[in-house]
Protein backbone atom coordinates (compact mmCIF):
# COMPACT_ATOMS: atom_id res chain seq x y z
CA UNK A 1 0.00 0.00 0.00
CA UNK A 2 1.33 3.20 -1.06
CA UNK A 3 0.51 6.17 1.26
CA UNK A 4 3.61 8.05 0.75
CA UNK A 5 1.79 10.94 -2.02
CA UNK A 6 -1.20 11.64 0.75
CA UNK A 7 0.32 14.49 2.51
CA UNK A 8 -1.95 16.27 5.49
CA UNK A 9 -2.26 19.92 6.81
CA UNK A 10 -2.61 18.66 10.16
CA UNK A 11 0.65 19.82 12.24
CA UNK A 12 0.83 16.73 14.21
CA UNK A 13 1.83 12.99 13.21
CA UNK A 14 -0.90 11.63 14.75
CA UNK A 15 -2.85 13.61 13.08
CA UNK A 16 -1.91 13.33 9.83
CA UNK A 17 -1.41 9.49 9.83
CA UNK A 18 -5.41 9.73 11.02
CA UNK A 19 -6.33 11.90 8.02
CA UNK A 20 -4.68 10.09 5.51
CA UNK A 21 -6.34 6.96 6.80
CA UNK A 22 -9.44 8.78 5.89
CA UNK A 23 -8.53 9.93 2.49
CA UNK A 24 -7.55 6.43 2.16
CA UNK A 25 -10.77 4.96 3.25
CA UNK A 26 -13.66 7.16 2.08
CA UNK A 27 -11.56 8.87 -0.73
CA UNK A 28 -9.17 7.26 -2.45
CA UNK A 29 -9.66 4.09 -0.66
CA UNK A 30 -8.93 2.48 -3.87
CA UNK A 31 -5.28 2.34 -3.26
CA UNK A 32 -5.71 0.00 -0.42
CA UNK A 33 -4.73 -3.63 -1.07
CA UNK A 34 -7.78 -5.17 -2.91
CA UNK A 35 -9.40 -8.17 -0.83
CA UNK A 36 -12.05 -8.66 -2.34
CA UNK A 37 -14.17 -9.25 1.42
CA UNK A 38 -17.84 -7.32 1.07
CA UNK A 39 -18.67 -5.21 3.98
CA UNK A 40 -21.32 -6.76 6.12
CA UNK A 41 -24.78 -4.79 5.83
CA UNK A 42 -26.63 -5.72 9.25
CA UNK A 43 -30.04 -6.20 8.97
CA UNK A 44 -33.31 -4.85 10.36
CA UNK A 45 -34.87 -7.39 12.87
CA UNK A 46 -37.29 -8.43 10.98
CA UNK A 47 -40.16 -7.68 13.22
CA UNK A 48 -43.28 -5.53 12.08
CA UNK A 49 -42.26 -5.56 8.30
CA UNK A 50 -44.48 -4.09 6.02
CA UNK A 51 -44.31 -4.55 1.91
CA UNK A 52 -44.99 -1.06 0.77
CA UNK A 53 -44.60 -0.33 -3.23
CA UNK A 54 -42.09 -3.42 -3.52
CA UNK A 55 -39.47 -2.54 -0.61
CA UNK A 56 -39.84 -4.34 2.78
CA UNK A 57 -40.22 -1.58 5.40
CA UNK A 58 -40.18 -1.62 9.24
CA UNK A 59 -43.61 -0.37 10.44
CA UNK A 60 -41.86 0.13 14.03
CA UNK A 61 -40.17 3.57 15.02
CA UNK A 62 -36.58 2.83 14.94
CA UNK A 63 -35.04 6.55 14.56
CA UNK A 64 -32.45 7.70 16.71
CA UNK A 65 -34.88 10.68 17.92
CA UNK A 66 -38.26 10.32 20.10
CA UNK A 67 -41.04 10.69 18.19
CA UNK A 68 -43.09 13.95 18.20
CA UNK A 69 -46.43 13.99 19.49
CA UNK A 70 -47.01 16.86 17.59
CA UNK A 71 -46.44 15.05 14.25
CA UNK A 72 -48.59 12.46 12.01
CA UNK A 73 -46.10 9.81 10.70
CA UNK A 74 -45.88 7.56 7.92
CA UNK A 75 -43.56 5.05 5.37
CA UNK A 76 -44.19 5.96 1.84
CA UNK A 77 -41.90 5.41 -0.87
CA UNK A 78 -41.96 6.56 -4.43
CA UNK A 79 -39.76 6.22 -7.69
CA UNK A 80 -37.21 8.34 -9.52
CA UNK A 81 -36.75 9.17 -13.13
CA UNK A 82 -34.36 6.14 -13.38
CA UNK A 83 -37.19 4.23 -11.57
CA UNK A 84 -35.38 3.21 -8.21
CA UNK A 85 -38.13 3.08 -5.47
CA UNK A 86 -36.98 5.08 -2.50
CA UNK A 87 -38.14 4.76 1.12
CA UNK A 88 -39.06 7.41 2.98
CA UNK A 89 -41.06 8.93 5.99
CA UNK A 90 -43.75 11.57 5.64
CA UNK A 91 -44.39 13.94 8.63
CA UNK A 92 -47.47 15.90 8.46
CA UNK A 93 -48.18 18.69 11.67
CA UNK A 94 -51.12 17.58 13.62
CA UNK A 95 -52.65 21.18 13.83
CA UNK A 96 -53.27 22.31 10.08
CA UNK A 97 -56.40 23.28 8.83
CA UNK A 98 -58.33 22.57 5.61
CA UNK A 99 -55.88 24.37 3.08
CA UNK A 100 -52.74 23.59 1.46
CA UNK A 101 -49.39 23.52 3.36
CA UNK A 102 -45.85 24.48 2.39
CA UNK A 103 -43.80 21.72 2.17
CA UNK A 104 -39.80 20.58 2.35
CA UNK A 105 -37.73 17.90 1.31
CA UNK A 106 -34.89 16.86 3.13
CA UNK A 107 -31.60 14.82 3.21
CA UNK A 108 -28.48 13.57 4.36
CA UNK A 109 -25.83 13.30 5.53
CA UNK A 110 -23.97 11.59 3.02
CA UNK A 111 -23.70 7.92 4.00
CA UNK A 112 -26.91 8.40 6.52
CA UNK A 113 -30.51 7.40 6.52
CA UNK A 114 -33.75 8.91 6.96
CA UNK A 115 -34.16 7.60 10.92
CA UNK A 116 -30.70 9.68 11.51
CA UNK A 117 -30.18 13.41 10.93
CA UNK A 118 -32.87 14.44 8.22
CA UNK A 119 -35.67 12.59 9.92
CA UNK A 120 -35.08 14.60 13.19
CA UNK A 121 -35.04 18.25 10.97
CA UNK A 122 -37.96 16.35 8.94
CA UNK A 123 -39.96 16.28 12.21
CA UNK A 124 -39.06 19.34 13.94
CA UNK A 125 -39.97 21.73 10.34
CA UNK A 126 -43.21 19.54 11.00
CA UNK A 127 -43.64 20.74 14.28
CA UNK A 128 -43.52 24.18 13.01
CA UNK A 129 -46.18 23.54 10.50
CA UNK A 130 -44.12 22.24 6.95
CA UNK A 131 -45.52 18.75 5.51
CA UNK A 132 -41.71 17.15 4.95
CA UNK A 133 -40.10 14.31 3.63
CA UNK A 134 -37.17 12.76 4.60
CA UNK A 135 -35.81 9.56 2.39
CA UNK A 136 -33.01 7.54 1.60
CA UNK A 137 -31.18 8.13 -0.90
CA UNK A 138 -30.67 4.98 -4.14
CA UNK A 139 -29.08 2.18 -3.14
CA UNK A 140 -29.14 2.55 0.66
CA UNK A 141 -31.22 2.20 3.81
CA UNK A 142 -34.63 0.98 3.02
CA UNK A 143 -34.32 2.33 -0.59
CA UNK A 144 -34.19 0.44 -3.86
CA UNK A 145 -31.36 -0.04 -5.84
CA UNK A 146 -28.47 -2.43 -6.40
CA UNK A 147 -25.85 -2.86 -5.91
CA UNK A 148 -26.38 -1.68 -2.12
CA UNK A 149 -24.26 1.47 -0.94
CA UNK A 150 -23.39 3.34 -4.11
CA UNK A 151 -23.76 6.82 -4.67
CA UNK A 152 -24.43 8.89 -7.66
CA UNK A 153 -24.02 12.95 -8.30
CA UNK A 154 -26.15 12.58 -11.07
CA UNK A 155 -28.48 9.71 -9.69
CA UNK A 156 -28.83 11.70 -6.07
CA UNK A 157 -29.73 14.56 -7.61
CA UNK A 158 -32.61 13.13 -8.96
CA UNK A 159 -33.05 11.48 -6.13
CA UNK A 160 -34.06 15.29 -4.86
CA UNK A 161 -36.32 15.81 -7.53
CA UNK A 162 -38.39 12.85 -7.13
CA UNK A 163 -39.22 13.24 -3.37
CA UNK A 164 -40.56 16.82 -4.27
CA UNK A 165 -42.71 14.99 -7.22
CA UNK A 166 -43.63 12.82 -4.74
CA UNK A 167 -44.46 15.37 -2.06
CA UNK A 168 -45.80 17.64 -4.57
CA UNK A 169 -48.65 15.51 -5.57
CA UNK A 170 -50.03 14.85 -1.72
CA UNK A 171 -53.26 16.56 -1.35
CA UNK A 172 -52.72 18.89 1.41
CA UNK A 173 -49.01 20.33 0.05
CA UNK A 174 -49.17 23.47 -2.58
CA UNK A 175 -46.71 22.61 -4.68
CA UNK A 176 -45.93 26.09 -5.45
CA UNK A 177 -44.36 26.20 -1.66
CA UNK A 178 -41.86 23.71 -1.85
CA UNK A 179 -38.44 24.07 -0.32
CA UNK A 180 -35.28 21.86 0.56
CA UNK A 181 -32.79 21.06 2.89
CA UNK A 182 -29.78 18.85 2.49
CA UNK A 183 -27.58 18.16 5.51
CA UNK A 184 -23.57 17.78 5.27
CA UNK A 185 -23.12 15.77 1.91
CA UNK A 186 -26.11 16.21 0.74
CA UNK A 187 -26.02 20.50 1.11
CA UNK A 188 -23.86 20.22 -1.58
CA UNK A 189 -26.09 17.48 -3.73
CA UNK A 190 -29.61 19.22 -2.62
CA UNK A 191 -27.51 22.65 -3.96
CA UNK A 192 -27.30 20.69 -7.51
CA UNK A 193 -30.72 19.67 -7.45
CA UNK A 194 -32.25 23.25 -7.02
CA UNK A 195 -30.22 24.93 -9.42
CA UNK A 196 -31.81 22.95 -12.09
CA UNK A 197 -35.19 22.24 -10.80
CA UNK A 198 -36.80 25.94 -10.25
CA UNK A 199 -39.79 23.88 -8.67
CA UNK A 200 -37.43 24.07 -5.52
CA UNK A 201 -38.58 27.41 -3.96
CA UNK A 202 -35.77 28.05 -1.28
CA UNK A 203 -32.92 25.82 0.33
CA UNK A 204 -31.21 25.49 3.35
CA UNK A 205 -27.86 23.96 3.01
CA UNK A 206 -26.57 23.15 6.63
CA UNK A 207 -23.02 21.94 7.78
CA UNK A 208 -22.41 21.22 4.05
CA UNK A 209 -19.95 19.11 2.59
CA UNK A 210 -19.13 19.42 -1.60
CA UNK A 211 -18.49 15.49 -2.10
CA UNK A 212 -17.25 15.91 -5.53
CA UNK A 213 -14.87 18.79 -4.25
CA UNK A 214 -13.33 16.80 -1.36
CA UNK A 215 -13.38 13.33 -3.60
CA UNK A 216 -11.13 14.97 -6.51
CA UNK A 217 -9.13 17.37 -4.90
CA UNK A 218 -8.67 15.94 -1.00
CA UNK A 219 -9.48 18.13 2.15
CA UNK A 220 -8.12 21.67 1.67
CA UNK A 221 -7.71 20.87 -1.81
CA UNK A 222 -4.38 19.52 -0.88
CA UNK A 223 -4.17 16.74 -3.91
CA UNK A 224 -2.31 17.11 -6.78
CA UNK A 225 -3.06 16.15 -10.29
CA UNK A 226 -0.01 13.37 -10.21
CA UNK A 227 -1.89 11.79 -7.07
CA UNK A 228 -5.48 12.37 -8.79
CA UNK A 229 -3.94 10.40 -11.43
CA UNK A 230 -2.44 7.47 -9.70
CA UNK A 231 -6.11 7.30 -7.38
CA UNK A 232 -7.96 7.26 -10.90
CA UNK A 233 -5.30 4.70 -11.91
CA UNK A 234 -5.97 2.31 -9.00
CA UNK A 235 -9.68 3.22 -9.48
CA UNK A 236 -9.50 1.40 -12.30
CA UNK A 237 -7.74 -1.58 -11.62
CA UNK A 238 -9.97 -2.23 -9.18
CA UNK A 239 -12.79 -2.55 -11.74
CA UNK A 240 -10.99 -5.07 -13.05
CA UNK A 241 -11.20 -6.68 -9.54
CA UNK A 242 -14.66 -5.92 -9.69
CA UNK A 243 -15.98 -7.11 -12.74
CA UNK A 244 -13.67 -10.78 -12.19
CA UNK A 245 -15.25 -11.29 -9.23
CA UNK A 246 -18.87 -10.12 -10.42
CA UNK A 247 -19.66 -7.73 -7.71
CA UNK A 248 -18.02 -4.72 -5.82
CA UNK A 249 -15.63 -4.73 -3.03
CA UNK A 250 -16.29 -2.63 -0.10
CA UNK A 251 -14.28 -0.26 1.72
CA UNK A 252 -13.09 -0.86 5.52
CA UNK A 253 -16.27 -0.17 7.91
CA UNK A 254 -16.36 3.47 8.81
CA UNK A 255 -15.74 5.02 11.66
CA UNK A 256 -14.04 2.74 13.72
CA UNK A 257 -11.25 4.34 15.94
CA UNK A 258 -8.29 2.48 16.58
CA UNK A 259 -6.38 5.69 18.03
CA UNK A 260 -4.71 8.66 17.49
CA UNK A 261 -7.73 10.42 14.93
CA UNK A 262 -8.23 14.11 14.36
CA UNK A 263 -10.57 15.70 16.31
CA UNK A 264 -13.14 15.42 13.10
CA UNK A 265 -13.27 11.51 13.27
CA UNK A 266 -13.58 11.47 16.79
CA UNK A 267 -17.11 13.46 15.94
CA UNK A 268 -18.19 11.43 13.46
CA UNK A 269 -17.50 8.19 15.75
CA UNK A 270 -19.36 9.72 18.69
CA UNK A 271 -22.28 10.18 16.40
CA UNK A 272 -22.33 7.22 14.02
CA UNK A 273 -20.77 4.26 16.51
CA UNK A 274 -22.46 5.14 19.82
CA UNK A 275 -26.43 5.20 20.71
CA UNK A 276 -26.30 9.22 20.19
CA UNK A 277 -26.70 8.28 16.50
CA UNK A 278 -26.08 4.73 15.46
CA UNK A 279 -28.18 3.51 12.99
CA UNK A 280 -27.75 -0.10 11.75
CA UNK A 281 -28.42 0.50 7.87
CA UNK A 282 -26.42 3.47 7.58
CA UNK A 283 -22.98 3.14 5.66
CA UNK A 284 -21.36 5.39 8.36
CA UNK A 285 -22.53 3.17 11.42
CA UNK A 286 -19.62 1.07 10.16
CA UNK A 287 -20.94 -0.67 6.87
CA UNK A 288 -18.97 1.03 3.26
CA UNK A 289 -19.26 2.16 0.75
CA UNK A 290 -18.13 0.29 -2.30
CA UNK A 291 -14.31 0.95 -2.94
CA UNK A 292 -15.02 2.48 -6.31
CA UNK A 293 -17.57 4.78 -5.07
CA UNK A 294 -15.55 7.55 -5.77
CA UNK A 295 -15.00 7.37 -9.38
CA UNK A 296 -17.97 9.57 -10.72
CA UNK A 297 -17.74 12.30 -8.60
CA UNK A 298 -14.12 12.80 -9.49
CA UNK A 299 -15.36 14.86 -12.39
CA UNK A 300 -18.45 16.11 -11.57
CA UNK A 301 -18.03 19.69 -9.99
CA UNK A 302 -21.50 19.57 -8.89
CA UNK A 303 -21.90 23.46 -7.60
CA UNK A 304 -20.92 24.44 -11.19
CA UNK A 305 -24.37 26.00 -11.79
CA UNK A 306 -24.98 27.73 -8.16
CA UNK A 307 -25.79 31.05 -9.55
CA UNK A 308 -28.71 29.73 -11.57
CA UNK A 309 -30.29 29.25 -7.96
CA UNK A 310 -30.78 32.77 -7.72
CA UNK A 311 -33.46 34.62 -6.97
CA UNK A 312 -34.55 32.12 -5.15
CA UNK A 313 -33.02 32.28 -1.17
CA UNK A 314 -30.02 30.31 -0.14
CA UNK A 315 -29.71 29.59 3.81
CA UNK A 316 -26.03 28.21 4.09
CA UNK A 317 -25.44 27.28 8.40
CA UNK A 318 -22.30 25.73 9.27
CA UNK A 319 -20.38 25.17 12.77
CA UNK A 320 -17.65 28.05 13.57
CA UNK A 321 -15.60 25.05 14.70
CA UNK A 322 -16.82 22.38 12.03
CA UNK A 323 -13.56 21.35 9.70
CA UNK A 324 -15.53 21.39 6.95
CA UNK A 325 -16.71 25.37 7.30
CA UNK A 326 -14.56 26.06 4.15
CA UNK A 327 -17.24 24.27 1.86
CA UNK A 328 -19.97 26.42 3.40
CA UNK A 329 -18.16 29.60 2.72
CA UNK A 330 -16.82 28.94 -0.65
CA UNK A 331 -20.27 27.99 -2.17
CA UNK A 332 -21.49 31.48 -0.12
CA UNK A 333 -19.18 33.45 -2.15
CA UNK A 334 -20.12 32.06 -5.23
CA UNK A 335 -23.83 31.41 -5.22
CA UNK A 336 -25.63 34.79 -6.11
CA UNK A 337 -28.21 37.14 -4.10
CA UNK A 338 -30.33 36.34 -1.96
CA UNK A 339 -28.22 34.27 0.25
CA UNK A 340 -27.45 34.42 3.71
CA UNK A 341 -24.75 32.45 6.08
CA UNK A 342 -25.29 31.55 9.42
CA UNK A 343 -22.38 30.60 11.81
CA UNK A 344 -23.33 29.15 14.90
CA UNK A 345 -20.83 29.85 17.53
CA UNK A 346 -18.92 26.91 19.21
CA UNK A 347 -20.31 24.60 17.09
CA UNK A 348 -18.61 21.54 14.94
CA UNK A 349 -19.37 19.69 12.05
CA UNK A 350 -21.62 16.69 13.75
CA UNK A 351 -23.45 19.10 16.16
CA UNK A 352 -25.56 20.28 13.51
CA UNK A 353 -26.69 16.61 12.66
CA UNK A 354 -28.35 16.63 16.25
CA UNK A 355 -28.11 19.34 18.77
CA UNK A 356 -31.38 21.00 19.36
CA UNK A 357 -29.28 23.65 21.17
CA UNK A 358 -27.62 24.51 18.45
CA UNK A 359 -29.42 23.80 15.19
CA UNK A 360 -31.08 26.93 14.55
CA UNK A 361 -34.82 25.87 13.78
CA UNK A 362 -35.95 28.79 14.47
CA UNK A 363 -34.35 30.58 12.48
CA UNK A 364 -34.58 27.57 9.44
CA UNK A 365 -38.64 27.64 10.11
CA UNK A 366 -39.33 31.74 9.80
CA UNK A 367 -36.57 31.31 6.39
CA UNK A 368 -39.14 28.97 4.67
CA UNK A 369 -42.04 30.95 6.33
CA UNK A 370 -40.63 33.68 4.64
CA UNK A 371 -39.64 32.40 1.18
CA UNK A 372 -42.47 30.19 0.85
CA UNK A 373 -45.35 32.51 0.17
Amino acid sequence: MNTAFLQSTHPAQARRRSFNGFIQRTLFVALAAVTGAQTTLAATPASNIVEIGGLQLTQDWDKVFPRSDKVEHQKVTFKNRYGITLAADLYLPKSRGPGRLPAIVVSGPFGAVKEQSSGLYAQTLAERGFVTLAFDPSFTGESGGAPRNVASPDINTEDVSAAVDFIGLQSHVDRERIGAVGVCGWGGITLNAVAVDKRIKAVVASTMYDISRVVSKGYNDSVTPGQRAQALAQLGRQRWADAEKGAPAYQPPYNELRGGEAQFLVEYHDYYRTPRGYHPRAVNSGNAWTITNNLSFMNFPQLTYIKEISPRPILFVHGEKAHSRYFTETAYAAAEQPKELLIIPGANHVDLYDQLDKIPFDRIATFFNENLK
